[in-house]
């Protein structure tokens, strides 16, 4: 590392000494399931949000094992609250395939943990840093942001490579696991008070509008239906439009979210 890095080094693990969130229970084990729930969990979520629901989860099902004996219903149920609901249905399958075809032991590399439903390379890298303590160099909205402020502050359409050359240059291959904590708790500190950089990266994409969206109209439906089968003329009474409504009953019905017990729609066993 040059001078420039050194600095910026420093400067990253001060901050994370003095303004760290230490108390995190993501950040208290080692236990590549709890590790992948918080994972999932933390997709384009807030830590605020993530919080209560991820030691609600960890207490109904602490390993992957105990996770398949809960029925898809039971976990959508718990997921609610925290938005796309399709990575719980994910999260649910990925315990499936570790317990009945891995007699629960996880896998040690990055290639193989993607492999796993609803494991992308990032999540991937993050449970071998967070897991296993490997340097895998590995890129998400906050590191990302770290980046694009100390690195590329007047550039535009910085690409993932690009980014990917410095992180990995800069990374602490002796302790990755508190690198990476770092980097996030700074990044979530200069997006607070600095602004978003995001939007000068070359992966940037806006995200669509929540409100009257197919997504909301989704989960308006399957948190109705935590409370009870319901027909489509009871789903339909949501205030959405009722073509609409209908439209995403049957994507949730094909996509194995949704289930169909004599007229009327449930959630799956």
């Amino acid at each position: 590392m040059n001078a420039r890095e050194k600095k910026f080094v420093h400067l990253v693990q001060a901050h994370y000494q003095i303004h760290g969130r230490h108390d995190l229970p993501w950040r208290k084990t080692n236990d590549p399931y709890k590790i992948i729930v918080s994972e999932v969990m933390l997709q384009q979520t807030q830590v605020e949000r993530v919080l209560p629901k991820y030691n609600e989860f960890i207490r109904k099902w602490p390993t992957a094992r105990a996770l398949t004996r809960a029925s898809l219903a039971e976990v959508l149920r718990a997921w609610q609250g925290l938005g796309y609901n399709r990575r719980a249905k994910l999260l649910h399958e990925c315990a499936k395939i570790i317990t009945n075809e891995h007699d629960g032991k996880w896998p040690q590399t990055h290639i193989e943990f993607t492999r796993l439903p609803g494991i992308g390379s990032y999540t991937a890298g993050a449970v071998m840093a967070f897991a296993f303590n490997q340097p895998v160099p590995i890129i998400e909205t906050n590191i990302r942001t770290v980046y694009l402020h100390h690195f590329f502050k007047n550039q535009s359409n910085v690409s993932e490579a690009t980014l990917m050359q410095v992180i990995t240059k800069t990374l602490d291959t002796k302790h990755p696991r508190e690198w990476y904590w770092a980097l996030m708790d700074y990044g979530s500190f200069l997006k607070k008070n600095e602004g978003y950089h995001n939007q000068r990266a070359k992966s940037y994409t806006k995200q669509s509008t929540f409100k009257g969206s197919d997504r909301e109209i989704r989960g308006a439906i399957l948190r109705e239906l935590t409370f009870g089968a319901k027909t489509l003329a009871a789903l339909q009474k949501l205030a959405f439009d009722p073509c609409r409504v209908e439209t995403q009953v049957h994507k949730l019905l094909t996509e194995g979210m949704v289930a169909k017990s004599n007229r009327s729609y449930i959630l799956p066993s």
